[in-house]
């Protein structure tokens, strides 16, 4: 950038000469983050984030599921979500909470209370979505954790979302994972 132009601009001075990076559109369908915009959701990825918002209320309150419920069923946008997948994730992930935990723990290489509740329930979606919802493949579990915790997590909690799950998911869709590695879909 040359002098003229920062003058004109407004910028500090310390800015002529500097390499001026273009700003790139945001692809169709994604904010400016790379996050999906909202219209480009599908009802399973709405329940899902209705899922993640319940049950961080979950684990940082210790509210009880049916208040969270309550609740979250009032929040804009809801209807437009897959309601009974909702309260499966709600139920299923509060009610099987411990034996998640327990599976997700080997992978830790820190304590529950060093996770982010967001990456923590997170991962509880993923490992509850490998164990009780054959009909989604492995794959989209792990992207939709990995979605959820970008939009909603820290930095980069997604990359240990998807150490995590990515971890397990031998473990939970063994059959599934085989088939994806010897197709040369998948690099676990």
């Amino acid at each position: 950038m040359n002098s003229q132009a920062t003058q004109a601009l407004g910028l500090p001075a310390e800015l002529a000469g500097a390499e001026v990076m273009p700003v790139q559109a945001p692809k169709p369908g994604q904010t400016s983050t790379g996050a999906r915009k909202a219209s480009a959701k599908s009802a399973r990825s709405r329940s899902r984030e209705f899922a993640l918002q319940a049950l961080y209320q979950s684990l940082v309150g210790r509210n009880e599921a049916a208040d969270i419920d309550v609740f979250t069923r009032d929040l804009a946008g809801f209807h437009k979500a897959d309601a009974a997948h909702y309260d499966a994730l709600l139920y299923g992930c509060t009610e099987q909470s411990a034996a998640l935990d327990a599976l997700i723990a080997p992978l830790l290489d820190r304590q529950f209370a060093e996770i982010s509740p967001v990456e923590h329930a997170a991962m509880w979606i993923g490992v509850y979505e490998m164990q009780h919802c054959p009909d989604v493949p492995w794959r989209v579990v792990l992207n939709e954790c990995i979605e959820l915790a970008k939009e909603f997590g820290g930095t980069d909690g997604h990359k240990y979302v998807n150490a995590v799950l990515g971890g397990l998911a031998p473990q939970l869709r063994p059959l599934e994972v085989d088939a994806d590695r010897k197709a040369g879909r998948a690099r676990l």
